[in-house]
């Protein structure tokens, strides 16, 4: 079960996100996903947009293959090399979640694996 929790008590949500999510049953805990290609190994893309593109790619295969899907994910960390790239970042997200978004994180970090600009993380229900 998930459920959107949202409360006028704390700021409202300014992106593509929920203030938080209330879940009841199993999860899956994904590692970080970077932009590689899966087959190559290689890296995909010199540019924060294709970076995150495969990101969010990578991280939907790992979601459903753990047998879950982007709509039972209940919460996102989001590592940036840049924090400028974060608009950018958070339109190609919404994208990929559009209803009922988990919550999310954000952060800027020095450095990423294979000096990427993007990594992704999250949490999600498995519906039993």
């Amino acid at each position: 079960m998930r459920n959107i929790v949202r409360t006028n008590a704390a700021p409202g949500a300014i992106g593509p996100y929920n203030q938080a999510i209330a879940a009841k049953g199993s999860f899956l805990f994904t590692a970080g996903q970077i932009p590689l290609d899966p087959e190559t190994g290689e890296i995909v893309g010199n540019t924060i947009e294709e970076q995150t593109r495969q990101t969010l790619n990578n991280l939907q295969a790992v979601v459903e293959a753990g047998g879950s899907s982007l709509p039972n994910v209940v919460k996102v960390t989001v590592f940036l090399k840049d924090m400028n790239d974060f608009a950018v970042v958070n339109g190609i997200y919404g994208e990929f979640f559009t209803d009922d978004a988990p919550a999310r994180s954000a952060v800027e970090v020095v450095r990423l694996p294979k000096d990427v600009l993007v990594e992704m993380e999250c949490v999600a229900l498995i519906e039993e």
